[in-house]
């Protein structure tokens, strides 16, 4: 198994509580993640938890698809969100974004992803994993900097 630890800060121009709010709706992914076409079986039935899947549409030869399908596990404490992915092909992340007020209106976001891959994806994995997590920072900033 190999392990991969990938971070970013960026700044979003809303309120931490806005951007906390935004990321523990799961329907909020599809999109944020430019990998999640949709998400199913929302569970939010035990506090401070929201389990659900998520697919991720990998496109293969620009014109086969496949349609990954994860168990994500999402956990709030204080303005911090967390939680974990497991994917099939045993790949495990660990995630966490720690939201601060940035002294502007706006929100300082740290995003961390812990990555747990067989050796034989690891690469791909992450390689997958860090376009997501930029292109997260920009869409999440382009979806709420009309707020602050």
């Amino acid at each position: 198994m190999s392990n991969r630890v990938l971070t970013h800060e960026y700044r979003v121009g809303a309120a931490p509580e806005e951007v906390f709010e935004h990321l523990t709706t799961p329907e909020s992914y599809i999109g944020l993640s430019p990998l999640v076409v949709a998400v199913r079986d929302v569970d939010r039935s035990r506090p401070g938890v929201i389990r659900y899947t998520a697919v991720e549409r990998f496109r293969l030869l620009r014109f086969l698809t496949y349609d990954n399908p994860i168990d994500v596990a999402l956990h709030t404490d204080g303005l911090s969100v967390y939680g974990e992915v497991r994917s099939p092909g045993r790949v495990r992340m660990a995630y966490r974004f720690g939201l601060a007020p940035d002294g502007t209106g706006g929100t300082r976001v740290r995003d961390r992803l812990d990555l747990t891959a067989p050796r034989v994806v690891a690469g791909f994995a992450a390689g997958q994993a860090r376009k997501v997590q930029l292109a997260r920072a920009r869409i999440l900033a382009e979806r709420l900097s009309h707020r602050a």
